[in-house]
C-alpha cells in the first residue's frame, strides 16, 4: 500500500501493518529531513505532491515490486508540508520469508518512489537566501 500523510508518521504503527505469520524478515527505511544539502545549511523542507498521480504511481511502483518479489507485505508512506529537521519524510516497509529478499525489495522500493513518484521539496536555508524547489523524481515511469 502507497499512501500520502499530512502528519508525522509512527513507525511502529506501520511496521504493524506488516505482520504476517510467514514472514521471517521484516525491513525498513526511514528517511528523515537533515540539516543540510549539497554542503548548504537546511532548516525544513516542504513537500507537494500532486496527489492523484502520486497515489497512482506509488501503487503501481508497489504493484511491479510484488511482482518482482515474493513479498508477504508491503507498505511506503510519503510525507507532504512542512517538515522540520529530523522528522520523518518517507517510510518504507517490506515482509518476506528471507532476509536477503526483504532487504533487496525494501531498497528496490525506495529507489523506485524516489525516482518515479511525483514528489517536488522546497528546501529551506538556514542562510536565509531564497528557498528552492527540487522535483525529486529523477527518471519517468518506464510507463511514460
Amino acid at each position: 500500500m502507497f499512501r500520502l500523510a499530512t502528519t508525522p508518521l509512527d513507525p511502529a504503527a506501520l511496521t504493524r501493518e506488516l505482520a504476517d505469520p510467514g514472514a521471517g524478515a521484516v525491513v525498513t527505511f526511514e528517511g528523515r529531513v537533515r540539516n543540510q544539502h549539497d554542503g548548504r545549511p537546511v532548516v525544513a523542507l516542504e513537500y507537494e505532491v500532486f496527489a492523484g498521480l502520486a497515489e497512482r504511481e506509488g501503487a503501481r511502483v508497489l504493484a511491479e515490486a510484488r511482482e518482482q518479489f515474493p513479498l508477504l507485505a508491503a507498505v511506503c508512506v510519503h510525507r507532504t508540508g512542512r517538515l522540520e529537521i529530523g522528522e520523518l519524510a518517507v517510510w518504507v516497509g517490506v515482509a518476506a520469508a528471507h532476509r536477503g529478499t526483504a532487504f533487496e525489495a525494501c531498497r528496490h522500493l525506495i529507489d523506485e518512489v524516489k525516482a518515479r513518484v511525483p514528489v517536488w521539496k522546497k528546501e529551506h536555508f538556514a542562510d536565509g537566501s531564497p528557498a528552492e524547489w527540487v522535483n525529486c523524481a529523477t527518471r519517468p515511469s518506464p510507463t511514460s
